[in-house]
């Protein structure tokens, strides 16, 4: 038996309700604020990620599905949204449009890491990007938007942290305060983050190493370092935020795994999934857009996995929509009765009637079985008397009751009409 590859998962029927349930909130809740959809590759040049990700990540380094392809060119499956997007805003032009230009999308994604709960090799994520404007109030309507859709599929206790790493001014100013304090707990480090302090200091707030996580217990704030500017940014988020009612609280370590952030950031955490408690998270990057040969153009935006996001529905006890049976199976008995089933079930489905019929060669009692699996509402039975005077027994399977109606009233008649 052929199995599916490790770290990807099928979507059954009867669990693809609830993905059409969060994807289509998620368009709608997009919508609200001026949103529009946009679908880039599947795959891209690598370089893409490269400059857009940056080479100091994880992702980069470790998480990327890279491959030559007969062209002799290096081509990644797509890790994350973010990056494609810059690429897509600037190829099509979309710069000397109208700004801010609102974007979102629901993508597949693939990342080579250890599969656990809610964390795939192939995975989904919806996520956000609005282009162009460069001031705190993007970032809170970017966040509401985050909260909206949470609030709309009805997450309970999640938990927003924000914090501004700066732009690349006050940042380099603490990334050597961080690079000091660092050099008196060097030995502690794991290997990783001894790299990550001479490329990326930054990184080493955000590594899972519990001996890592010690050292950087007490390390300097970055707070304090934020230039004149960054700190009136922050400060008009955090207005801004309460002005919406959101509720929120400043971690001075969240970083985010991107090397691409500037300023604002801000993470969704929820402890109904597991250790990896991070729903949803994003921020600001006012100097992506260079990185694929555009002038400046100031960006924020997010992401949410799709996949995790069930598993918090789930597990918080959202209910969440059922398969609806088919409204009518017609039932027959004998061949000329099933060519009028094909030709009725035919014509309402034309009328938007959902409409099974027999494909198994069943028994009559067979096919009143097989519609009670399947949910159906009614089933329309078609014997030769049927046949002959043009009409259908049409049983009503909640409550048993039945009704002749004429082959052409079928459609009115369960419709209510």
């Amino acid at each position: 038996m052929i199995i599916a590859p490790k770290g990807t998962k099928d979507v059954l029927p009867s669990q693809s309700k609830n993905w059409q349930f969060v994807e289509k909130t998620a368009r709608e809740v997009a919508e609200l604020f001026n949103a529009k959809e946009i679908r880039t590759p599947t795959f891209e040049h690598t370089e893409v990620f490269l400059r857009g990700i940056g080479e100091t990540t994880d992702i980069v380094n470790k998480e990327m599905y890279t491959f030559m392809d007969k062209g002799g060119r290096s081509i990644t499956l797509k890790p994350e949204g973010t990056a494609g997007v810059a690429r897509a805003f600037v190829e099509n032009g979309l710069y000397a449009g109208a700004l801010p230009s609102k974007l979102y999308y629901i993508t597949q994604c693939f990342r080579y890491e250890r599969p656990q709960a809610g964390r795939l090799r192939e995975f989904h994520q919806f996520g956000v990007e609005f282009l162009g404007a460069s001031g705190a109030d993007v970032d809170a309507e970017v966040i509401i938007l985050a909260k909206t859709l949470l609030d709309r599929l009805g997450v309970k206790n999640v938990s927003l942290f924000i914090n501004s790493i700066g732009c690349k001014n006050c940042r380099k100013k603490y990334s050597e305060a961080l690079k000091k304090y660092m050099e008196y707990n060097y030995s502690g480090l794991c290997d990783l983050c001894k790299e990550r302090l001479n490329k990326n200091p930054l990184r080493v707030l955000d590594c899972k190493n519990p001996d890592c996580k010690k050292i950087t217990a007490d390390v300097p704030v970055i707070l304090d370092y934020l230039c004149d500017e960054c700190v009136e940014h922050m400060s008009k988020l955090e207005k801004l935020l309460q002005l919406a009612g959101v509720e929120y609280t400043v971690n001075p370590k969240i970083v985010r795994g991107l090397d691409y952030y500037t300023k604002t950031v801000f993470e969704f955490v929820s402890d109904n999934i597991g250790a990896q408690g991070t729903v949803c998270g994003g921020g600001r990057y006012d100097g992506l857009i260079t990185e694929f040969g555009a002038n400046d153009v100031p960006g924020v935006g997010f992401a949410v996995g799709i996949e995790r996001l069930l598993m918090l529905l789930e597990n918080s006890g959202v209910n969440l929509p059922v398969n609806e049976g088919v409204k009518l199976y017609v039932a027959s008995m004998g061949e000329k009765e099933y060519q009028k089933a094909f030709e009725i079930a035919t014509k309402l489905r034309e009328q938007n009637v959902s409409v099974e019929i027999d494909h198994m060669q069943r028994g009559i009692k067979s096919q009143f079985k097989y519609a009670d699996k399947i949910g159906a509402e009614f089933v329309a039975v078609i014997g030769s008397t049927e046949l002959e005077q043009g009409v259908v027994k049409l049983k009503k399977m909640a409550d048993g009751t039945e009704s002749m109606i004429a082959f052409d009233e079928i459609g009115k008649f369960i419709k209510g009409e």
